[in-house]
């Protein structure tokens, strides 16, 4: 018996039920006939002449859709007599590299074979000169020197590390992502304190030195679904993006509990949220520029998504993990992002235990005045699906006194585990 399964092989796993969140759902059915009526209505196509090279954002989130989004907007531009062209916008993401970060866009269905246009795909940059309070600032080679016009498309959230006025969304896209690694070193050199008044300095200045056509602002609701498409005017960018922050803000999914021992999380990666596993959801953070919640004792994440490629960013957030998540961490693509941010706990290792088994088991074994006949655990798939989570016996009594949850079972079943103690689905 290994020392490992001596300490903690006594522990004892609660079983659990199934739950079903509930949340505001408005949702556009048809993204792609939407994003024509509102590029239509906007009349800012009138700013991309015929003939026009024009250069469009690509990220490195998941963001539902992106791939119909930026398939109608290309069709669009052809329509109208324009020559699109991709280039990745995801400042040092993909291990900071132009083939790195073309891939990102392939894993997400954003291909020169399925979109029909060239992607342009480098790290070189072009210096645009000085903000007024002397930041150097950086812009995508190919995207000024190769494009007659930019289009600026990215999801509006809130942020994982820092608060602002300007958080994720186009400001950031055109601030960091169309800096690359530079433009994320110098906005990050600083730290998150003053980040988004960076981002707001760096965008106005590369919206008053490039020609900007348009920005296309994504909202989703807590179904990682389209639920609003906002076509903005480059001059109405940085009025217009505070409000659907805020919009954002308020459509976020959450787990209603707010107080338990354990938080189970089944995978972690830069497809689910910029942090592997959204602080805003988990309420722990990776900068102490916003407080810590603490409404669990103990994080354990069970793996890596396939899409992450191995970025295990925001694995520092969990206490635990699987021996399985830690041999699928590449650290030369998680630790570029790191670097460059200055946010090293989003990197750093959590104790690793042999299996899916002895992780949970380690995570109950470390907790405080804990009765282990009544541990309050909570389960999900990610950060991403918030929809059906499960949880032990000693929550049901809250879960069914809570407006906004379902309790279609109320019979607990006991986790299976394979031969090498790994969940079975």
């Amino acid at each position: 018996m290994s020392i490992f399964e001596q300490l903690v092989g006594g522990c004892k796993i609660p079983e659990l039920i199934p739950v079903r969140q509930k949340f505001p759902r408005p949702v556009l059915k048809d993204p792609v006939s939407a994003l024509r009526k509102e590029i239509l209505e906007s009349k800012l196509l009138e700013r991309v002449p015929r003939g026009s090279r024009v250069a469009i954002t690509a990220g490195s989130r998941g963001i539902a859709n992106l791939d119909l989004i930026t398939r109608e907007l290309v069709n669009i531009l052809s329509e109208a007599g324009a020559e699109p062209f991709i280039f990745p916008a995801m400042g040092s993401h993909g291990g900071a590299t132009g083939a790195g970060q073309e891939e990102v866009l392939r894993s997400y269905g954003l291909s020169e074979e399925k979109l029909g246009v060239p992607i342009k795909s480098s790290m070189d940059v072009v210096k645009l000169g000085y903000t007024d309070d002397y930041i150097p600032v950086y812009v995508d080679h190919k995207a000024v020197t190769e494009a007659d016009a930019i289009i600026v498309v990215n999801r509006i959230k809130p942020h994982t590390t820092f608060r602002g006025t300007y958080e994720s969304g186009l400001a950031k896209m055109l601030a960091i992502g169309m800096g690359k690694q530079q433009g994320a070193e110098i906005c990050h050199s600083t730290g998150p304190l003053n980040m988004s008044g960076r981002i707001e300095s760096i965008a106005r200045m590369i919206i008053e030195k490039t020609n900007i056509a348009f920005g296309i602002g994504i909202l989703e609701n807590a179904y990682d679904e389209t639920c609003k498409l906002a076509v903005l005017a480059p001059e109405d960018i940085l009025d217009q993006e505070p409000v659907l922050l805020e919009e954002a803000r308020e459509l976020m999914a959450q787990i209603y509990f707010k107080n338990y021992d354990v938080l189970v999380v089944d995978e972690i990666g830069k497809n689910i949220s910029g942090t592997g596993m959204d602080p805003n959801i988990v309420g722990r953070y990776t900068t102490d520029t916003i407080k810590n919640e603490n409404w669990m004792q103990r994080i354990v994440v069970l793996d890596l998504t396939g899409q992450t490629y191995g970025n295990a960013n925001g694995i520092g957030l969990a206490d635990i993990c699987s021996k399985k998540a830690f041999e699928k961490i590449n650290f030369e693509k998680t630790y570029p992002n790191c670097l460059t941010t200055r946010v090293v706990l989003s990197a750093k290792i959590p104790v690793v235990m042999n299996s899916d088994r002895q992780a949970i088991q380690a995570a109950i074994k470390t907790c405080f005045d804990l009765d282990l006949n009544k541990v309050r655990l909570v389960r999900i798939k990610n950060t991403l699906q918030l929809e059906q989570i499960s949880i032990s016996e000693a929550l049901l009594t809250e879960a069914l006194a809570h407006p906004m949850l379902d309790v279609p079972e109320q019979k607990a079943r006991p986790l299976l585990f394979d031969s090498r103690g790994n969940i079975l689905e």
